[in-house]
């Protein structure tokens, strides 16, 4: 699929006055999930409408892939909550960016596809209340996602969420799971609830988010109008309307945390740590052995492999996606560089000819035994994800009342107190809440999202490279648009290609509109 090249790197000069909230007259109509715009969740009482007139005007200046400066002129709105009942309005805010003119050509956004860019990481709090213009620096210090998308004329809403380490005065936690997916699917609902008020086509919302946020997506994808989340979404006034959207993007997804201790280990568990030494092999041992049941469970297939086990998951990650990966790298490579890299990792077998992809003619192969070496340190120790100590974010992310961390394992729970331990009540339901396989496996969601866009990087070792390729391979056998890949020797958060995002987005939602820059 040829792609037009596309913004990318911005510096930001801000020309409007100084932003506040925004009044707005109050929402009257109640309705029912089913369409945009329907009413409020009983008993709300504060002002859910948007309103089109408050907003301040900016300007960014934004280079293409050709280094050519463009000048976005665009409107910035800020909505003091998108629930009627925030727990926490600093953190259950949003704010909406509307390009209007660029290179001084006037752009219709009436239309456009709504990019809904979260900022969140490590499962922490994330607000936007702050903010005077639209979040231009990406992770690296390279231009944003939201930049570069509103250069081509997309809207963009930056949405707060709260997050695990809130704690009031009380020394209750009121950011644990699920608060944080919650709140992204009321600020879909806000949309929503706002269609023909708020700029952009509320029926094309596109998510986008990394690591923690990439899982966020991925879940906000998978649980369009799931009712699990109504008595959640209810009590904090959220509008009673859909919040399926219509595609998602998910960088390094850190999801599926229930078994990610398991998968870790599966993946990573012979690589050392950075100081050299193993991990507890006991543990690293019981730990992959369960990730065989777990996984026969998903009951994943893939083209070329059927069913998706312990014994051939390492031959359908290197034949989908590591292999590709490093051909696509290593074809782009200058005919020296390319002999170069090979020489320093004879782990690679270069075979020259044409092969479908590769812009030199040429495919990489390697075992994967090979590859893991190449890789190199582990990041997590074991368990990664569900620690023995209670210290990991995740930890925290399961906590409740007043108790910070809890085990959301029994392997570790039982572990720490005994083979009788048993899991508190309520964590079975929300670890479900939490995953987005629970609604693609489990339970499917018929309301999800139908496009999707999967990136990691092959040296990412803050989780397990199949928690993606999972993902990938589940939604593909579902018939879902999935566009996954892997950057050769990147680590977490990598984002090698967000200009080909900005412009899938354009394919997928069809939006084309006038005026847009040629780079």
């Amino acid at each position: 699929m040829k792609r037009r090249a596309v913004v990318m790197g911005a510096t930001a000069a801000t020309v409007g006055t100084a932003v506040g909230y925004g009044p707005g007259a109050r929402a009257a109509t109640q309705g029912r999930r089913a369409g945009a715009g329907a009413g409020l969740g009983a008993g709300a009482t504060a002002d859910l409408v948007f309103d089109p007139d408050a907003y301040a005007e900016s300007t960014l200046t934004i280079k293409d892939t050709g280094g050519v400066a463009h000048e976005v002129v665009y409107r910035f709105y800020k909505v003091a909550s998108y629930v009627a009942r925030p727990v926490d309005a600093a953190y259950q805010s949003l704010n909406v960016s509307v390009p209007v003119r660029i290179d001084g050509t006037a752009v219709d956004a009436t239309d456009a596809p709504i990019l809904l860019a979260n900022g969140i990481g490590g499962y922490l709090p994330s607000s936007v209340a702050d903010n005077t213009g639209i979040v231009a620096s990406g992770m690296g210090g390279g231009t944003s996602r939201q930049a570069l998308a509103l250069a081509a004329g997309y809207v963009v809403v930056e949405p707060g969420a709260r997050g695990r380490t809130l704690v009031d005065a009380s020394g209750v936690y009121y950011g644990t799971a699920p608060a944080v997916i919650v709140d992204l699917k009321a600020a879909v609902r806000y949309l929503k609830f706002n269609k023909g008020r708020v700029p952009g086509d509320v029926r094309r919302i596109v998510s986008s988010g990394v690591s923690a946020g990439g899982a966020l997506s991925a879940l906000l994808g998978a649980s369009g109008d799931s009712p699990l989340y109504d008595p959640y979404l209810k009590a904090i006034g959220a509008a009673d309307t859909s919040d399926a959207i219509f595609a998602a993007g998910a960088w390094c997804p850190i999801t599926d945390l229930e078994h990610a201790d398991m998968a870790y280990e599966w993946c990573w568990g012979a690589n050392p740590l950075s100081g050299g030494a193993q991990v507890d092999p006991t543990v690293s041992g019981e730990l992959r052995a369960a990730y065989a049941e777990h996984l026969a469970s998903l009951g994943l297939r893939a083209k070329g492999f059927g069913a998706l086990t312990a014994r051939n998951l390492d031959a359908y990650l290197l034949r989908t996606h590591l292999e590709p990966s490093a051909t696509r790298y290593l074809a782009a490579l200058p005919d020296a560089d390319r002999a170069a890299y090979l020489a320093a990792n004879p782990f690679i077998t270069w075979t020259p000819g044409g092969v479908p992809g590769g812009g030199s003619g040429g495919r990489a192969t390697f075992s994967w035994d090979g590859f893991l070496t190449h890789v190199g340190a582990r990041k997590k120790n074991a368990p990664s994800f569900d620690g023995f100590t209670l210290a990991t974010p995740e930890n925290n992310l399961f906590g409740t009342g007043t108790t910070k961390a809890r085990h959301f394992t029994l392997y570790s729970l039982r572990h720490e107190n005994g083979d009788s331990a048993r899991l508190d009540a309520d964590l079975p339901a929300k670890l479900d809440l939490m995953n987005p396989m629970h609604h693609l496996v489990d339970n499917l969601n018929h309301h999800r999202a139908k496009h999707w866009w999967i990136r990691l990087g092959t040296k990412d070792t803050d989780t397990s490279l199949s928690v993606a390729g999972n993902l990938s391979a589940r939604l593909t056998s579902l018939g879902d648009d999935v566009d996954t890949a892997y950057y050769w020797d990147a680590g977490h958060g990598a984002d090698q290609d967000p200009g080909a995002f900005v412009e899938w987005i354009g394919e997928v939602s069809g939006h084309r509109h006038r005026g847009r820059p040629k780079g």
